[in-house]
């Protein structure tokens, strides 16, 4: 049988285990461990990768998305009560950044084939109280489009990427994901392409006074020690988070072609009638953080998943409930009665994502194709 784990953080984690071990020690020695060098230094690096003017480090991806609508509200660009547009399709931290800022989610549905917020029926969602479209650049695939662009313009909203998934992810134009809208979220949970060996976020942007307030808000509201111009809260990077990611940052665009040779093997091998594959994207526009298939019929995918398990592979659904379906929303306004978006709602029933990663062979992957394709 079969060992293929889904993600084995071990087995990533090897990959660059000895200059990692070498970096942590020097943190550890040095007796500096938050708001030092070693943060300075990722967020310098982190700039130049993303081609941003600033990136501000924080605890986690959740955080860093809160504190781009936290600030336009301090900067008076959105007020509570304005809404987001923002894919029904995605994981809920998207959303709850905007109903922790008292902001009003506006769910638009996904196009099928490419798993992405369908351009089409945006401009249907807008209200005199659109302030914002929440892009999220979900799985790792690009999630821009040039229509969204013109949308954004035409009703001047702002335009906030959620780069959870989308480490080292391009436009067609090169701007990597994090450097196309307005301000980005990125995660750097251990899982990411880009992860650390705990939380960690970052907040991208080319706007020097929403850089300045998201880095106070993150550090109790204070730009100046004591001294408080916002009730803000403690969501910093630490400094040996901040030196494991710059480590790892110098192999993400290696590590991604990994994952970009893995998922090719499976458009080219997967042959099976009850699984469709997302469009494929050119190789830039996906960073491949996940690697979605669509199983027909949830009783299907459920029994794949359990069929691969006692096979010895490991797979993942993203994502079972759909954010509108989850009982934390259930009475918001927004959702009364609750919101019916039969696109989402199926995905959620037969998404299925399989093995993918820095680590894992071409021999394990052909092995994982194999029990696919044999699945009756």
């Amino acid at each position: 049988m079969a060992n293929i784990p889904f993600l084995s953080l071990k087995d990533v984690t090897a990959l660059h285990g000895a200059e990692i071990n070498e970096a942590v020690t020097r943190v550890v020695n040095n007796g500096w461990y938050l708001q030092g060098k070693e943060n300075e230094r990722f967020e310098e690096n982190y700039s130049k990768f993303i081609g941003s003017k600033y990136t501000i480090g924080c605890a986690n991806g959740l955080d860093a998305l809160i504190w781009i609508f936290r600030a336009y509200i301090e900067m008076g660009i959105m007020q509570p009560g304005d809404e987001v547009i923002v894919p029904a399709n995605t994981y809920i931290a998207t959303i709850l950044a905007i109903t922790e800022n008292n902001l009003v989610p506006v769910l638009v549905e996904p196009k099928p084939n490419t798993l992405q917020i369908d351009d089409d029926l945006i401009e249907a969602a807008i209200t005199p109280k659109t302030k914002a479209i929440a892009l999220v650049h979900l799985y790792g695939r690009l999630a821009y489009t040039d229509k969204i662009g013109e949308i954004c313009k035409k009703y001047n909203l702002k335009l906030v990427e959620d780069c959870a998934q989308s480490h080292g992810c391009k436009h067609t134009d090169s701007r990597v994901t994090g450097n196309i809208g307005d301000a980005a979220g990125h995660s750097f949970y251990p899982g990411k392409n880009l992860g650390a060996l705990g939380d960690g976020g970052a907040v991208t942007t080319n706007d020097p006074e929403l850089a300045a307030c998201v880095r106070a808000l993150a550090n109790y509201g204070s730009q100046k020690k004591y001294v408080f111009k916002y009730a803000g809260r403690n969501s910093r990077l630490d400094e040996i988070q901040a030196v494991v990611l710059d480590v790892k940052l110098k192999y993400l665009t290696e590590d991604n072609q990994h994952r970009k040779e893995v998922a090719h093997y499976y458009y080219e091998h997967i042959n099976n009638p009850v699984i469709t594959l997302p469009d494929l994207l050119p190789d830039e526009q996906n960073a491949y953080h996940l690697f979605p298939i669509i199983v027909k019929g949830k009783e299907n995918r459920d029994r794949l998943h359990d069929y691969l398990e006692q096979n010895g592979v490991g797979t993942v659904c993203h994502y079972p409930i759909a954010p509108h379906k989850q009982e934390c929303y259930a009475k918001e306004v927004w959702n009364t009665p609750q919101l019916s978006l039969p696109i989402t709602e199926r995905l959620a029933d037969e998404e299925l994502s399989l093995p993918i990663g820095p680590a894992i062979t071409l021999e394990e992957v052909a092995e994982v194709v194999r029990l696919v394709n044999l699945f009756e």
